[in-house]
C-alpha cells in the first residue's frame, strides 16, 4: 500500500507522538516544547520512534519478541522512504516528516541497529571499554539530535560536533541511572564496560563467565564515578563549542540541560545509583525547579 494518510490521521499521528514522548521520556517532551514550533512536529516524530525503539525489550513478554519489534521498525524505515504507508500513528507522522525535510535515512537505520544489537547481547556480553558505550550513546542518542538538527535545516559542523557531545553524554548517563532497572531484570550491570568494572573490582566469574558484581557498595559509586565522569567532559566540550554553534541551533541542544541535572544529582547522592533521591521529582530534582532551569537556559539561549 503506498500513499499518505489524511490530514486527521495525521494529526492524529503527531498527537500519538507528543502523547508518547510525554507519559514516557518527560523531561526531553520539556525541552522540545521549547523548539520553534516548525522543527516540534519533527522533533516529536523523532523521539516519538526513540521511545518506541528503547522500550522494545522492556515491554516484550519474551525477548524474541521486542527483538522482532525493532527489527519491524528497522523494515518501517525501508517503507517510509518508498512511500508505503504503515498502519502505525509513529511511523505516519515519521513519514510525514520525512516527505517534507529529507531526513537521513542512514542516521535513522543507525539508531535503530544500535538497538537490535543491543537486544541481541547477552546478560553477561559487556562492553570491553568505554568507547564501546560511547559510541552506542551517539548512535541512540546523538542520532536523535542530528536527525533534528537536520529536520530545522540546520546543516553546520559545529552544531554536529556540539550534538554529538551531548548526545554521548546524555546516553551515558541515562544508562548510569537506569542501572538499578537493569539489575532487577537480571541485566548484570551489563552497561558498565569490561575495563571501569575490572578496575574497581566489580567483576566475578559465574558459571565460566564473567559478570558485574550487583552489590551496590564503593567500587561500583566509584565505577559510577568513573563513567560520569567520562559524560561531563563530553558536556564540557559540547559548551566550549556555543561560541561558534548557531542561536537557532541551540533550543535543538537543550538535552544538555537534563544531562547537567543527571550529572548534579549523582554528585549529592556520592554517585550511588540506588538512592532513592535519584528516582524523585524530574531526573532527582524538583519539577518546577527542573522547568526553571530549562526555561532559563533557553531564554539565555544557552544550553
Amino acid at each position: 500500500m503506498t500513499g499518505t494518510p489524511g490530514v486527521s490521521s495525521l494529526r492524529a499521528a503527531f498527537s500519538y507522538c507528543v502523547q508518547q514522548v510525554r507519559i514516557y521520556d518527560y523531561h526531553h517532551y520539556l525541552c522540545l516544547l521549547e523548539l520553534p514550533p516548525s522543527m516540534r512536529k519533527a522533533a516529536f516524530a523523532l523521539r516519538a520512534l526513540n521511545v518506541e525503539t528503547s522500550r522494545a525489550m522492556d515491554v516484550a513478554s519474551d525477548p524474541r519478541i521486542g527483538l522482532m519489534r525493532l527489527v519491524w521498525w528497522q523494515e518501517a524505515v525501508d517503507k517510509m522512504y518508498c512511500n508505503k504507508l504503515i498502519e502505525h500513528p509513529t511511523a505516519q507522522a515519521l513519514s510525514s516528516v520525512i516527505a517534507e525535510t529529507k531526513l537521513s535515512k542512514t542516521w535513522l537505520k543507525r539508531s535503530i541497529e544500535a538497538r537490535i544489537n543491543d537486544a541481541r547481547r547477552e546478560d553477561t556480553d559487556m562492553p570491553k571499554t568505554i568507547q564501546e558505550l560511547e559510541k552506542y550513546a551517539e548512535d541512540t542518542v546523538s542520532t536523535m539530535l542530528y536527525l533534528t538538527l537536520q529536520a530545522g535545516g540546520i546543516n553546520l559542523t559545529a552544531a554536529d560536533h556540539a550534538a554529538s557531545h551531548i548526545g554521548k553524554a546524555s546516553g551515558i548517563l541515562l544508562l548510569l541511572k537506569s542501572l538499578p532497572y537493569h539489575a532487577s531484570r537480571n541485566r548484570h550491570f551489563s552497561y558498565i564496560p569490561v575495563e571501569v568494572a575490572s578496575k574497581h573490582g566489580l567483576i566475578v566469574k559465574q558459571g565460566g563467565q564473567n559478570e558485574v558484581q550487583l552489590d551496590p557498595r564503593e567500587g561500583l559509586r566509584d565505577a559510577v564515578f568513573d563513567m560520569a565522569s567520562v559524560a561531563n567532559a563530553h558536556l564540557q566540550k559540547a559548551r566550549k563549542l556555543a561560541g561558534s554553534v548557531p542561536a537557532k541551533a541551540v533550543p535543538v541542544l537543550l538535552p544538555a540541560v537534563p544531562a547537567d541535572v543527571i550529572l548534579n544529582t549523582l554528585s549529592k547522592v556520592q554517585f550511588d545509583v540506588f538512592d532513592s533521591r535519584l528516582a524523585k521529582g524530574i531526573l532527582g530534582i524538583p519539577p518546577l525547579w527542573y522547568q526553571l532551569k530549562l526555561k532559563w537556559s533557553s531564554w539565555r539561549g544557552k544550553y
